[in-house]
């Protein structure tokens, strides 16, 4: 049977792949099993922050296996202490929690959250408020903080605690807080899979004010937006405020499964032994790779950026067929006039790899993509939305 017909028969069918099958790749060119070359302005969904086969990310990886793949946490590793001090001196939180994902980096705030509301406010405080078109993760936990009514359709009753503000509507949001006895307000600065959508910054420096008012803690959910993604190392610092806790993952492992839960001094201590645990949270590999990831983000690349994203936004801002551009950094939805599947179609038979998000085309390209790379991707997504 071909790979197709294979994964056909065996894999879970929760996933409508493209008719692609890939085999290898460099950089942000991906190359299929026929030979056939793409430019890859998806990244694996904003994991791949260097790009396919980055020879930095591989040495610091392949180096961490040839000496101790993985250990329990019940011993201490010098890639997961280094990582945290890394993450804590670039944010100024004060503690990290590592897991294996965005949806349990979230589950470990929100447990943060309530814990702290409960020790300091009592047990009534345990609400946690989320956006309208937000997006969480898939646990039946992170499921109902996702504030997108059709993701919670199939999976009743899921976890209690949560209730859904308009995004940019600061008067509602903290009436729904004030009224829900809320533990803890959760954002994301950039809603990725719920349209690509910047919250307004006046919208974030209230619930930030807001929350420092009312000991309420904030939570920013950085898993698409952090690493770079944003301009910025996280999103939150285009916005002036300083989270209680923040959560990442995506782009921090660079291609391997790694979720981080910063803490601020607020909360660093909230959870104690045996409060949370993950068997592969910090495994010495994911961060060895992290720590290579981190450490070349500094500022002259993170400027970089910001300049291919100026481009992206100038070239496609009014252009034929573009309704708008949406977005952050290298985070940027696109509205077409035709339809975004339609478009994307178009893209692939012209060798570029693009996403979707609602009714947008997506495109989160590696940070590294090469300016050259780039041009040619955006004339090629100029032309399909024509």
């Amino acid at each position: 049977m071909s790979i197709k017909e294979l994964d056909q028969k065996y894999v879970a069918g929760t996933y409508k792949r493209f008719p692609i099958e890939l085999v290898s790749g460099k950089g942000s060119i991906l190359t299929g099993s026929d030979g056939r070359e793409y430019i890859d302005m998806g990244s694996g969904i904003a994991v791949n922050t260097f790009g396919i086969s980055d020879e930095v990310w591989q040495a610091a990886v392949t180096e961490q296996m040839g000496r101790l793949q993985h250990t329990s946490n019940l011993y201490y590793t010098e890639p997961c202490a280094r990582l945290a001090e890394m993450l804590c001196e670039r944010t100024g939180m004060k503690k990290v929690f590592f897991s294996n994902s965005g949806a349990e980096a979230n589950e470990c705030a929100i447990k943060v959250a309530r814990k702290y509301a409960a020790e300091h406010k009592g047990d009534e405080y345990y609400t946690i408020v989320t956006l309208e078109q937000s997006f969480h993760g898939r646990t039946l936990t992170t499921l109902a903080a996702t504030g997108q009514e059709h993701f919670h359709k199939l999976f009743q009753p899921l976890t209690p605690g949560f209730v859904h503000a308009p995004a940019n509507d600061l008067d509602a949001t903290l009436k729904i807080a004030r009224d829900n006895k809320a533990a803890a307000i959760m954002i994301e600065c950039v809603q990725g899979e719920g349209g690509v959508r910047a919250l307004d910054p006046d919208y974030v420096k209230g619930i930030y004010e807001f929350t420092r008012e009312e000991d309420i803690i904030l939570i920013v959910d950085e898993v698409q937006t952090g690493n770079g993604r944003s301009g910025e190392l996280y999103a939150y610092m285009n916005y002036g405020i300083q989270p209680d806790v923040v959560s990442t993952a995506k782009g921090l492992g660079g291609g391997l499964p790694l979720g981080a839960t910063m803490m601020s001094e607020k909360v660093q201590g909230v959870l104690g032994f045996g409060d949370h645990g993950s068997t592969f949270g910090g495994n010495p590999v994911c961060c060895a790779g992290a720590i290579s990831i981190l450490s070349r983000l500094d500022e002259a690349f993170l400027a970089e950026v910001r300049k291919k994203s100026e481009y992206i936004f100038a070239e496609l801002g009014g252009a034929e067929g573009v309704e708008a551009v949406t977005g952050m950094g290298l985070m940027v939805g696109i509205k077409t006039e035709k339809p975004a599947a339609e478009v994307l179609a178009k893209c692939t038979e012209n060798g570029v790899l693009c996403l979707t998000a609602k009714d947008k085309v997506r495109l989160l390209p590696a940070l590294n993509i090469p300016m050259e790379t780039l041009k040619k991707a955006i004339a090629v997504i100029k032309e399909a939305v024509k």
